[in-house]
């Protein structure tokens, strides 16, 4: 049974456009693996909290040799990297806040990405992503376009988003992007269908 990881990661939970395009690709998801499981953590809905000095601590400490106060600050961790782990493919919808992505997917991020779980380091073969055989698709929305060279400078989210993924392993990345979902009804009308279109001419390649 296939498994599908959909991180919600927009304050808004209604009239959100990475919500709604989300949507639109569960179902058609669903449409093509009719024995698919999705599972959604909404981070809004139960927002994970900063890492701490004593999450930071048992992520650098064996877990045989861990305290109990470090297993309790990475019990969460070991949750969400377990889902992360055990799903076939991982959707994240959010939006762009202030040119980057809001802090609760960061949050969820510096949980997740995890020394001896997520990735690892050796002085001879440098940074190895552990998160393999899996694929990633990101939908983002933003309020203005950043499809001309000035404005693509301002973009932050997409560029982390990919390098972030690909570090853990990733190497099947795709993004469908709405746009002006606040400065340009025709301009989102358009990258909205677009996406829809994308979504829909995968097919059975998601």
């Amino acid at each position: 049974m296939p498994k599908l990881l959909r991180i919600d990661a927009s304050s808004r939970i209604h009239d959100s456009q990475s919500r709604e395009l989300a949507n639109f690709f569960v179902n058609h998801w669903l449409n093509t693996h009719t024995d698919g499981e999705v599972i959604v953590r909404d981070l809004i809905a139960g927002s994970p909290p900063h890492i701490s000095d004593a999450t930071v601590a048992g992520f650098y400490t064996s877990k045989d040799c861990q305290s109990s106060e470090h297993k309790q600050a990475t019990a969460l961790s070991d949750e969400l990297i377990n889902e992360l782990m055990e799903a076939d493919v991982l959707l994240i919808d959010t939006p762009m806040y202030n040119f980057s992505i809001p802090s609760a997917l960061k949050a969820w991020i510096d949980q997740i990405v995890r020394i001896g779980e997520t990735f690892n380091f050796s002085p001879d073969s440098g940074f190895e992503g552990l998160v393999t055989g899996k694929q990633a698709y990101v939908i983002t929305a933003s309020g203005a376009s950043f499809a001309d060279e000035n404005m693509k400078a301002l973009d932050f989210m997409t560029p982390y988003l990919n390098t972030l993924l690909g570090f853990l392993g990733f190497t099947e990345i795709k993004f469908f992007t709405v746009e002006g979902t606040t400065t340009d009804e025709s301009l989102f009308a358009q990258s909205k269908k677009l996406a829809q279109q994308q979504i829909t001419s995968l097919g059975e390649k998601l």
